[in-house]
């Protein structure tokens, strides 16, 4: 999953480097920088990011190999065209939402403005490092790294990509993931 995603990433002209954040006893893909990964994501955000020159950075999930050099540039190009401090790769919410407490639904969420977020997310390097100074009890809750600018006072845009960049959590996700790649390869 990881060459598939550092795959789209090399298409980019714009990146100049990959680092990855990789577990003890692995080693860096051809191409790469690697560093060890950290206890939760921020940590391991931050290290990659401290391995890394340049700005914009991007952060991206290698559970979410479907990532497209489209899905990159647009990413770059918003974060030019707005000059905030992050854009993140994300889907409009098509399905309902309920907001329950107890298994008990208090409110049913307006979907018209919801966005299932996803991966890359781009930054301006400042934001991100600034972002990534938090505590560490604030670090190991975030479930992103948008979420931790948000908090910091950046702002944070959103680029609409599709269902198709999915996160793999499953072994279904997985057996998806490999249908469209294969449809990907076809269609060269």
């Amino acid at each position: 999953m990881l060459e598939w995603s550092i795959d789209a990433l090399k298409a980019v002209t714009e990146i100049d480097a990959i680092v990855v954040a990789l577990p003890p006893g692995r080693d860096a893909p051809a191409g790469t920088i690697g560093v060890p990964g950290g206890a939760h994501r921020s940590q391991s955000v931050r290290a990659a990011l401290n391995a890394a020159d340049g700005d914009p950075v991007i952060v991206h999930d290698a559970a979410r190999p479907l990532l497209t050099a489209d899905i990159v540039r647009a990413a770059l190009q918003q974060l030019e065209l707005h000059g905030c401090d992050a854009v993140i790769a994300a889907a409009p919410v098509t399905d309902t939402i309920k907001q329950a407490d107890d298994g008990l639904v208090v409110r049913t969420l307006e979907r018209s403005s919801l966005w299932a977020v996803q991966t890359p997310q781009v930054f301006r390097r400042a934001a991100l490092e600034r972002a990534l100074s938090a505590p560490d009890a604030v670090l190991a809750a975030a479930t992103d790294d948008a979420s931790l600018v948000e908090c910091a006072g950046g702002t944070v845009r959103v680029t609409a990509s599709g269902a198709e960049n999915l996160k793999i959590t499953t072994a279904g996700d997985m057996q998806v993931a490999e249908l469209v790649l294969r449809e990907r390869a076809v269609d060269r």
